[in-house]
Formats: structure tokens, sequence, C-alpha cells
């Protein structure tokens, strides 16, 4: 069998995901959040940006993971000033953590119009950022911020960016859809393109917005492609219409044959099958109503409503389900409506405990009784 890549899950739930609406984590929500990620087998966790604001500079004020790399947040330095004079760099260098994910325009357009500076400035702020983190000992990540518009704007440029970051010794370059527009095939291409250009394909990353509806893809097209990195987070909550789910992502690499056969991830089997606890836990913390139809983890994920298929499942779940519910450690709903059969009502009968003969009389009262019911306007849960 051929040896299977390591795909690393890097979790960006504390600084990206607080960008959603509505999103403000306390501190000891911070901690609690990076703990249970941690017990989950994320291999980055980054955790907001220090200096900024302080709840994030006191949750930088010691190492909050056991495992995990500890990762703090920030821009690259400023043109016109060097590493060793720039406030928010020394903020970073002095956070207790692991590893250091500098953000770095990767579009010429935002170099001109966001920071205001040349082209060949934006170059010497990556180099100048990522050479101070290293000598500090710190991990260096450069995130290329809007990499696929300026790679489709001007290619030549975003890669001479993802390929200053790689020259100054950044252990990850992150390719970043910022917008959410890429498609899959864009994302393949600029893969490629980057490893072309000489940067090892163990060496990138993608950070996948969801304007699109396809984050989750881009990011499967993007190891598919050759990168081992993936940014998520917890149920792809993010910025506008959120970030790359990591609870979408996690089960189908672990659980899926095309990509467990090919890579393998630190997140354990048993982990998983905890998976849909702390989705919904996770959503209780955020005072928000779960996502029923979510994949994976979602209350109706495993729902099946329709007669005919309620009749199948009871045979052989299988039929009905690409994965058995357990494994993500959700469970089957067979529904009692006016779409099911006996199937249906038996089965949920069965999961309370009552078993009733498919002849009893009872039975058809007790369907034509909800049928009726539905048609006045009740509606199952």
């Amino acid at each position: 069998m051929t040896q299977r890549a390591r795909i690393f899950l890097f979790d960006t739930t504390l600084r990206d995901g607080q960008q959603t609406p509505g999103v403000d984590f306390s501190l000891a929500e911070k901690i609690d959040i990076a703990a249970k990620l941690d017990a989950l087998g994320i291999d980055f966790i980054e955790g907001g940006y220090p200096g900024a604001n302080p709840v994030d500079t006191a949750f930088f004020a010691e190492r909050r993971t056991a495992k995990a790399k500890f990762t703090a947040f920030g821009m690259t330095k400023r043109a016109g000033v060097s590493a060793s004079n720039d406030p928010g760099l020394a903020a970073l260098l002095s956070a207790k953590a692991d590893a250091i994910c500098f953000v770095a325009k990767a579009w010429d357009y935002h170099v001109h119009v966001a920071l205001g500076c040349t082209l060949d400035e934006n170059l010497e702020n990556v180099s100048a950022s990522v050479a101070a983190a290293k000598a500090r000992g710190f991990e260096p990540l450069v995130d290329c911020e809007h990499f696929f518009d300026g790679w489709k704007a001007n290619p030549d440029y975003a890669l001479s960016v993802a390929k200053a970051a790689f020259g100054a010794g950044a252990r990850w370059v992150v390719l970043c859809d910022t917008n959410g527009g890429t498609q899959p095939s864009e994302v393949r291409a600029a893969v490629d393109a980057a490893i072309d250009a000489g940067i090892p394909g163990d060496r990138l990353g993608i950070h996948a917005h969801n304007d699109t509806g396809q984050a989750v893809a881009n990011s499967l097209a993007a190891i598919e492609g050759g990168a081992r990195q993936i940014q998520g987070t917890l149920n792809g909550i993010g910025e506008r219409c959120g970030n790359a789910n990591l609870t979408t992502l996690i089960p189908t690499l672990a659980l899926k044959p095309f990509y467990a056969e090919r890579f393998e991830i630190g997140v354990p089997i048993r982990a998983i099958q905890n998976l849909t606890r702390l989705s919904k836990g996770f959503d209780e913390m955020l005072n928000r109503a779960p996502d029923a139809q979510a994949p994976y983890v979602g209350q109706s994920a495993f729902a099946t409503k329709a007669g005919i298929h309620a009749s199948a499942i009871v045979k052989e779940p299988k039929t009905y389900e690409h994965v058995p519910p357990e494994t993500v450690g959700n469970r089957r709903r067979v529904m009692v409506s006016d779409q099911g059969g006996k199937s249906n009502f038996l089965a949920e009968l069965g999961h309370r405990g009552i078993e009733v003969d498919k002849a009893d009389p009872r039975l058809d009262t007790l369907i034509a009784l909800v049928k009726e019911r539905e048609a006045e306007g009740y509606a199952p849960s």
C-alpha cells in the first residue's frame, strides 16, 4: 500500500471565526474552545491577534494548548519601518505562541490600494517578517491574502509573494481565497502553478471562504493538487458566508475511502465519533440554533421521511446512508409524517421501546391520525 500523505489541520475559529456577525468570544470561551480543539487532534490552533484587543492579548499571555501548535496571527511589518521597530510585529514576537501566521497581500491591486506601498516593498515586508519570526524560534506561516484573485490578475506577482515567503523560511505558504469566489478547477490550477514555481506541495496550505458554497470542495481540490495544510473553522463560521467547515472536512478525509486511502490526519477515529456533540456544544456556546441540515453532524443528516426510503433503511441502512451515523456520533432518524408508511412508524416506535406487529390494526389508526393532523398544519420534528 502506498504511504499516505499527512494533511495538517489548521483551525482559525478563534480568529477568522470571530469575524462572524454576532460572535465575540470572551477569554474564558477562547480557553475552553482551544482545549476542545486540542483534544480533537487539530494540528494548529490560531487564537487571534495579540496586541489588537485586550482579550487576544490576554489569551496569548500564556500557551493555551498541550499538543497543537498555538498560533498567533498578525500583519507583516509596515513599509518604511524595520522589523525591529514595528510595534505590531513586536506584539507578535512577544506572544507565548509556537507559530506566527502573517497575512500578506498577494494581489497587486491590494498592495497599491490597501497598503499604499510598492510591490517590491511588500515583498521585503514579507521576507523580513518571516525571517524575524524564524530567528526568534517561531514556526512562520504566511497567509497569502487574495492569492487567487491576484493569481488571476497578475500571476507572476502573486507567485512572487508566495516565493518570497518560502524563500525567507516560511514553513507554510497558505493560498487564500479571501473573497470566496474561486472555483475548484481554478484552485487546482493555482496549486499546480505554485508547485511549478518551486514551492513544494508539503509546504502549501489552503484557506477557503464559502461565498459560493464551495469552501470544502476548494480545500479538497487543493490537497488533491498537492497542498498539505487545510485551514478552516468549527461549523464553518466566519466572515460573510463563513470558512471551510472542519466538521465536514474531518470526517470526509477520515471516512471516505478516496481520501482515507491517500491521506491521514491527526484526528483519531474515537474523536470523530464525538464530532456531533462537539458541533452542537459549540452552537450552544454561541447561543444559536444548530444547522439541522449540516453534513454529518446535523439533526437531519441521517433523517428519512419518505416511506419507500424508510422501508429500505430498515432492511439495510447503507441504501440511503453514505456513512453510518454513529461514526460521527450522530443517529438515524426515521420520521413519522404524511410522507411515511408503516416502516417509518414501526421504526420510530421501536426507537422508543414500543414493539408493534405490522398487522396490528392500531397501527393503521395511528398512521391515519398523523396524516390527518399534518393536513391540519401540524409538522413532525
